[in-house]
């Protein structure tokens, strides 16, 4: 469970040029009120955990599990404050991850991951914040 290095690994893989960060440092720019500094970028985050059947056998629990993973996609454009140009920098972004994450699945997993949603999060001083959500159908299992 929480796939979250396996989904940075997998962009670092499949996109090289693509600035990957992680929750810790995306809860410090939120806390410090700042934006990132890269051109472009992504912050992987985790989303929803949503419990499903539950099955259980002599000595086992075993549970499927639907987990939830963020990718918050940055985009700058410079010489544009009022972020008009960077939707045309953003979108060829959001294709490229979509197209690295979705119908892919760690080796351990029983399923891959596809796209629950996406939806522009903000654009502030010719930033564009985009974030894609994904879910990933796993398994649960606890010998007790």
């Amino acid at each position: 469970m929480l796939r979250l290095d396996d989904v940075s690994a997998r962009l670092k893989a499949q996109m090289p040029g693509l600035e990957i960060q992680n929750a810790g440092q995306f809860a410090r720019l939120i806390e410090g009120n700042q934006l990132p500094q890269f051109r472009q970028g992504a912050f992987v985050l985790p989303g929803r955990l949503i419990g499903g059947q539950v099955q259980t056998a002599t000595g086992m629990f075993t549970q499927t599990v639907t987990e939830g993973v963020s990718v918050v996609l940055v985009a700058r454009v410079a010489a544009d404050p009022a972020g008009a140009k960077a939707l045309d920098e953003i979108t060829p972004l959001i294709r490229s991850v979509v197209n690295a994450v979705c119908g892919w699945g760690p080796d351990d997993a029983p399923g891959v991951f596809a796209l629950s949603g996406g939806e522009l999060v903000g654009s502030q001083q010719g930033v564009l914040i985009f974030q894609l959500d994904f879910s990933l159908i796993d398994q649960l299992r606890i010998t007790p």
